[in-house]
């Protein structure tokens, strides 16, 4: 057990900026920006390392990350405040940004201590909308928002987030019993669960993967169109590019296996997503 007076910020994951599938706050941002989306980073990966820890049960996840949300509404402060909380908080206050999206972070990784199951992708969604899409309704209110609301960037957010599900399908389910993947999509191709612990995919896993991949093809559709309705020209860039990691990214998992290894973007192809999107941006 933790000292309650010690918030766990220690607890960690392993996972970090270079683990994302997107940039952090780039230099393509503005400068000014930068501490505020690296406080907001920090926060969320702070809060989403505390719902995967092996060294916590679920009641002490649940009551660090409840500390978490009352730091954020303002119902608790002081030193012994978790102060991946407290920093963000701050932030907030000076970028005047709505809290609900770190709220909605919150919730979504309350719901991981509990909920190791997802019945279709309806619900797999609504997860994504709370522990993917605050993340960039956070940058599009940094950045002055978007004339077309925040539906494209839900769209490229949950798309990212199912793609990550994807690639690291095998993990979630051997460490921490999560599988993200469907159920019902799982029992329509007579998959098992137990398929995720084999070395290599198996047929009737790769035809469930290319089901999900198709829900992604669909999401990205509307995500194409975030770049054109951003106020900010930098953000603009900074959107395209990870439109590009992403289609990238799914093309590689439509022909790669997860299992055998985590499918990811090399340095070089990294590379070309990041120069083909500032000019796509720059000349759309």
């Amino acid at each position: 057990m933790m000292d309650a007076t010690n918030p766990p910020e220690g607890v960690s994951s392993g996972k970090n900026i270079a683990y994302e599938n997107f940039p952090v706050g780039s230099w393509l941002l503005p400068a000014r920006l930068h501490p505020h989306i690296a406080t907001f980073y920090q926060f969320a990966r702070a809060a989403d390392d505390i719902a995967d820890s092996a060294e916590l049960n679920t009641e002490e996840k649940i009551s660090w990350l409840e500390q978490y949300e009352a730091v954020i509404k303002g119902e608790l402060a002081g030193e012994n405040a978790p102060l991946k909380a407290r920093d963000m908080a701050v932030s907030l206050a000076e970028t005047n940004t709505t809290p609900q999206h770190c709220l909605d972070l919150l919730a979504a990784f309350k719901q991981d201590t509990i909920k190791l199951r997802y019945q279709n992708w309806q619900e797999l969604i609504h997860y994504c909308e709370l522990s993917a899409a605050p993340v960039g309704r956070f940058l599009l209110d940094l950045h002055g928002g978007s004339k077309d609301g925040y539906g494209t960037s839900d769209a490229l957010c949950v798309a990212l987030q199912i793609l990550n599900h994807l690639q690291d399908c095998q993990d979630d389910y051997q460490t921490l019993d999560r599988i993200y993947l469907p159920l019902d999509i799982l029992e329509k191709h007579s998959a098992g669960v137990d398929e995720l612990s084999a070395s290599a995919t198996t047929v009737t896993l790769r035809h469930v993967f290319d089901e999900i991949l198709v829900g992604v093809d669909k999401l990205m559709l509307e995500a194409v169109k975030l770049p054109a309705g951003l106020k900010s020209r930098r953000l603009a860039m900074e959107s395209q590019i990870i439109i590009n990691i992403a289609n990238r990214l799914s093309q590689k998992l439509l022909l790669g296996d997860p299992l055998k290894n985590r499918v990811e973007l090399s340095k070089s192809q990294y590379m070309v997503c990041f120069v083909s999107g500032v000019f796509q941006a720059q000349f759309r």
